[in-house]
Order: C-alpha cells, then structure tokens, then sequence
C-alpha cells in the first residue's frame, strides 16, 4: 500500500496517535508555555566583561 507523504485532508492522522488511548494524547493538547525573552540586558554584558578581562588577568598572570 503506497501512502502520499502530504496528507490530503486533515481528518488523517498519524498512525501511532490514532492507537494511542485518549488519556495519553491528551497531553498533545496542552497549549504551549510562552516563549522565553532573550534580551540582553546592561548586567549580562557587565557580566561578559568582567569574566573576559578576569580570564585575561589570569593568563597574563600564569604567562609573567
């Protein structure tokens, strides 16, 4: 039997979730968690600063 790869209408479902009983795909119909802000901030570039020029210290330190 030769299925197509896109599915034709939206009444086709996975065959492995279709088996499964409902309690079990009942988690695939939570709603997402928000997404997660990246922003970068003054402290985390401070941040990034201070533990580069200490790394730099510290190499110059063992080189001397």
């Amino acid at each position: 039997m030769r299925r197509s790869l896109v599915l034709s209408t939206e009444s086709r479902r996975h065959w492995f979730r279709a088996s499964l009983p409902q309690r079990r795909r009942a988690f695939a119909d939570i709603a997402p968690v928000a997404p997660v802000d990246w922003r970068l901030t003054a402290q985390d570039v401070r941040g990034a600063a201070s533990t580069y020029f200490a790394t730099l210290a510290a190499v110059l330190a063992f080189i001397v």
